[in-house]
């Protein structure tokens, strides 16, 4: 695995960073794409449904899994 890759998110108007692996970047992008839905939309609906307990970027992360392993 890569190392972790920090870029820049825009969520519901606020500009945000995130650091992800290059693998999850580019699944988290194929995702996006397959349900015809902008990253930074997908990434608001990830962050509203997050909760306090889990960081933005660990909640990308465990959606790819879920996504991936067909949950």
């Amino acid at each position: 695995m890569s190392r972790p890759v920090k870029r820049s998110l825009t969520l519901r108007g606020h500009r945000t960073s995130v650091s992800l692996e290059d693998e999850f970047w580019s699944a988290f992008r194929e995702i996006a794409a397959q349900e015809g839905r902008a990253l930074n939309d997908l990434a608001a609906e990830i962050d509203e449904a997050r909760g306090t307990k889990c960081g933005l970027a660990s909640a990308i992360r465990l959606f790819v899994l879920r996504r991936l392993s067909g949950r």
